[in-house]
């Protein structure tokens, strides 16, 4: 197999400065909707990156989990490789790849954590056995076997009984408050569509046409 002959052609949409919102929130949240309604599988995961005091990236995907003016939420192990390496350094990047639709949606921001309120209602909201989990996994730490993995959820299981399983409180969650938004749409000959938010210091949103 020859990868260097592995192409498509993006032939499914156009993007013009004219059809932008003025806030790359809504813009996001419409072409979320179109993700949605054309069944993509998992619309809302994103790849992280993240990179630690070493220098060296790491990349992962989780899922979105909210989204407002302030920004996008996730949530994980307070004590996973990705909270480590964003408590070194808050500089994050995400990765929407609806390649159904031939689109992507890059953010760049500083990621903030989220309040306990505001993770104790998400971690509610989860199914128990999500709830469960999080008390199981040791997340990024080395296991011997998938064994071990399920004998502690087996134990967290009859650990909580039929109550409910409070909020671990190495759980929580994350808010990357977009400094850049940008959105690219595939186009014949390689020639795409790519419009960059980003923000002033007065708070409003400078859109600009990059070159693809």
């Amino acid at each position: 197999m020859n990868l260097a002959d592995i192409r498509s052609n993006y032939t499914l949409g156009k993007l013009h400065r004219v059809d932008l919102d003025k806030d790359p929130i809504e813009q996001f949240n419409r072409w979320l909707k179109d993700a949605c309604d054309a069944g993509v599988k998992e619309p809302t995961a994103m790849s992280l990156a993240t990179v630690g005091s070493d220098g060296r990236p790491f990349l992962r995907t989780v899922l979105l989990k909210g989204l407002d003016a302030r920004g996008f939420v996730f949530f994980t192990n307070l004590e996973s490789r990705k909270a480590v390496q964003l408590a070194e350094n808050p500089n994050a990047a995400l990765l929407f790849p609806w390649l159904n639709l031939e689109r992507q949606v890059m953010v760049t921001g500083q990621a903030e954590k989220l309040s306990t309120p505001e993770v104790l209602g998400y971690f509610l909201s989860r199914p128990r056995e999500s709830q469960l989990a999080a008390w199981a996994s040791n997340q990024s730490r080395v296991i011997s076997s998938r064994k071990l993995l399920e004998a502690q959820w087996e134990r967290m299981k009859a650990k909580f009984g039929a109550g409910e399983v409070p909020l671990p409180s190495f759980w929580g969650g994350y808010r990357v408050k977009p400094e850049t938004i940008e959105f690219w749409q595939g186009r014949s000959s390689r020639l795409h569509d790519r419009f960059e938010y980003r923000r002033q210091a007065d708070g409003r949103w400078l859109i600009e046409r990059l070159a693809p």
